[in-house]
């Protein structure tokens, strides 16, 4: 009863604290808000290579070139964020740092902080990131802090009142998946390739969507693409991608994503299903002294485009589009084997491992502990990152598949429930492309 009032009161003060911050935001801000989308809009319009997309629309469509720059006014509204500070470093970043520290607690690690380019400087600079759960975005943005302010790209799903203005006004943009429109496109890459001349600072999940079997995914190109069409490497202003890998000990959405081979659901029944997973995870995350365990986020360090086309003597500009595709897939396989060599190993996935290797053997917590501790200095030799140095967290792991009911216990000796195999699998997978059999 103590924890449900726990719960009930943090969310009262977190619902409060939103509501009071977005209502200043609304009734102080939305004006200059307003005015720096305007200015976005006004600046699009005039851009030349926009323009020639729009006068190419027009005559493919047979429409006015009014009505085509109509379109490129009303695609500019609908990506462009409305960003305001006070809301992002008074509301979203404490806002996180309240839903990081309720859910984990002191389970949450992270490396590499120092390889995070000061902002300002003389490159602009990307965020590339796996995505195991949609709360990759609040410990990301927790832990970067009050320095940089990020800019995540959303979905179609949060474009809508009152979600929509509030995801704005903290930064987000606006991005259609897969869309077909190639004004939309031309739209949207000068948005992102202008915007990075600025203090626009993005955060791309280059796998274009949540990992459905713990695996990391193929990498997505359309945005690297976006950002390296147009890159000079002998101009003032360089790139800098900054690879960011995260693990979770519990993903909150893990069981309602769907096999690799299924279709995505639609918006809404998306939206539902996770909200309802995530209302689950919250009434349970007070169960249990290891809350919904451990996350941990590495950020490596930065890759330059410049060093990387030097390294290569080409120039994505002057390059003919199935050869420019090509060099930006290596681009793109080589910050998805980066972000794969420093995925942070934490007690689940190690955990799951072990008990899917026994097969259904029933195992002792010392055998479960000793096999675990085998694994990660396997792992360990090979360069991982265990970001867990304590035999605590491995029983924390138990106590959480227990919770979760993939674990059956009797007494002091464990074996995966017969059920739990597809979860269990889930979260070996995270960690199995750095074993030495897969390595």
């Amino acid at each position: 009863m103590a924890a449900k009032i726990s719960v009930l009161r943090w969310l009262l003060r977190a619902g409060a604290a939103l509501a009071a911050a977005f209502a200043g935001w609304i009734l102080l801000g939305r004006a200059r808000s307003a005015g720096g989308r305007h200015a976005v809009a006004e600046r699009l319009s005039r851009d030349p290579a926009v323009i020639e997309a729009a006068a190419s629309y027009s005559r493919e469509k047979g429409l006015p070139l009014a009505a085509a720059l109509r379109l490129v006014e009303e695609y500019t509204r609908e990506i462009t964020p409305a960003p305001d500070p006070r809301l992002y470093f008074q509301l979203a970043i404490p806002l996180a740092g309240m839903v990081v520290r309720f859910l984990y607690g002191r389970w949450l690690h992270s490396a590499g902080k120092e390889n995070v380019p000061e902002p300002g400087g003389e490159a602009g600079v990307i965020f590339v990131m796996n995505h195991r759960s949609n709360l990759d975005y609040v410990v990301l943005g927790h832990l970067i802090g009050g320095g940089t302010a990020l800019s995540f790209a959303a979905g179609e799903w949060a474009r809508f009142w009152p979600l929509g203005p509030l995801v704005r006004a903290m930064g987000s943009f606006f991005v259609r998946r897969g869309s077909g429109d190639a004004l939309y496109r031309r739209v949207l890459e000068r948005f992102v390739q202008t915007g990075l001349e600025g203090s626009f600072t993005p955060v791309v999940f280059i796998e274009g969507g949540l990992s459905r079997d713990g695996r990391l995914r193929e990498p997505k190109t359309g945005f690297l693409d976006y950002v390296l069409r147009r890159f000079d490497p002998s101009g003032d202003r360089n790139l800098l991608f900054v690879p960011v890998a995260i693990n979770h000990d519990w993903v909150l959405e893990d069981g309602s994503l769907r096999a690799p081979d299924e279709p995505n659901p639609s918006g809404v029944e998306s939206v539902l299903s996770t909200s309802l997973y995530i209302l689950r995870a919250l009434r349970l995350a007070r169960h249990g002294p290891e809350r919904l365990g451990n996350v941990a986020v590495k950020l490596g360090s930065p890759v330059s485009a410049r060093e990387w086309t030097a390294s290569r003597s080409i120039d994505f500009r002057v390059l003919e589009p199935v050869v420019r595709l090509r060099w930006i897939r290596e681009f793109a396989t080589d910050l998805m084997r980066t972000i794969g060599r420093q995925m942070p190993v934490v007690p689940v996935p190690v955990v799951a491992a072990v008990l899917l290797e026994a097969s259904g053997e029933v195992l002792s917590r010392k055998e479960i502990t000793a096999r675990a501790w085998s694994q990660v200095s396997e792992l360990e030799e090979r360069g991982a990152w265990i970001s867990f140095d304590q035999e605590e967290a491995v029983e924390a792991a138990l106590r959480l598949l227990l919770r979760r009911g993939l674990v059956i216990t009797d007494g002091d000796h464990y074996r995966a429930a017969p059920e739990g195999g597809k979860l269990l699998r889930f979260y070996a997978a995270s960690i199995s492309h750095l074993s030495p059999e897969e390595g």
